[in-house]
């Protein structure tokens, strides 16, 4: 049985809810950042990442896959008539590619400083205006459709929803963009969705009640 490495709340729900969506088995072992440790008591970096960070995928003969665009995308190919990412080879292939490369590195990478409580102010203002013009271009996008390939629901889109989770610990209104507000409303709505945000959030008020 397949298990991904995850933090709640983290890039994680993206593999998470594409996991769910597949209604593959898979496990859940958890990391905790600040002892290294996951939940089955595995020394992360020795044993799954030595960078550190989630998610990862172990696969069901041992080996590890890391990066979230990677592991999406196998994924979704593990069970290709569900939809999730179009034919290998196809060009519609090569565009869900584009926007797995768009929303990691003009999103997730550009929102990462943001979570910084000491970022400098300047900074953030001008890392704000430059993100929202990334989110004005997903507005239009979406505005006439109802996910980032058009109909059909898409691992692309998992990885979006996930970034979108982040805006109101980054100080962004994702009401802004309307079109884009929608979508958010929209994909939240999905079951396997609901599941996945359901379950990390347990895991995360449980902490609290541990924590006091």
């Amino acid at each position: 049985m397949m298990k991904l490495y995850m933090v709640p709340g983290a890039c994680s729900l993206s593999p998470h809810i594409v996991l769910r969506e597949l209604g593959l088995d898979f496990t859940l072992d958890r990391l905790d950042p600040k002892s290294g440790q996951t939940s089955s008591g595995e020394e992360y970096r020795r044993t799954v990442n030595p960078l550190g960070y989630v998610p990862a995928l172990r696969l069901d003969d041992g080996q590890v896959l890391t990066e979230g665009v990677a592991i999406v995308q196998y994924l979704a190919d593990r069970k290709p008539e569900a939809g999730l990412a179009p034919a290998p080879g196809t060009m519609e292939r090569y565009r869900l590619v584009e926007w797995l490369n768009f929303v990691a590195t003009e999103l997730h990478k550009g929102l990462s400083p943001l979570f910084n409580p000491h970022f400098p102010e300047p900074l953030r203002a001008a890392a704000h205006e430059r993100i929202g013009g990334r989110l004005a271009h997903l507005d239009r996008h979406v505005e006439g459709g109802s996910y980032l390939l058009g109909e059909a629901f898409s691992v692309a889109d998992a990885y979006l929803f996930t970034i979108l989770t982040w805006f109101p610990r980054v100080r962004l209104n994702v009401s802004n963009w309307p079109h884009l507000a929608r979508y958010h409303d929209r994909v939240g709505a999905r079951p396997a969705v609901r599941e996945a945000l359901r379950v990390e959030a347990e895991m995360q008020a449980a902490d609290q009640k541990r924590n006091g």
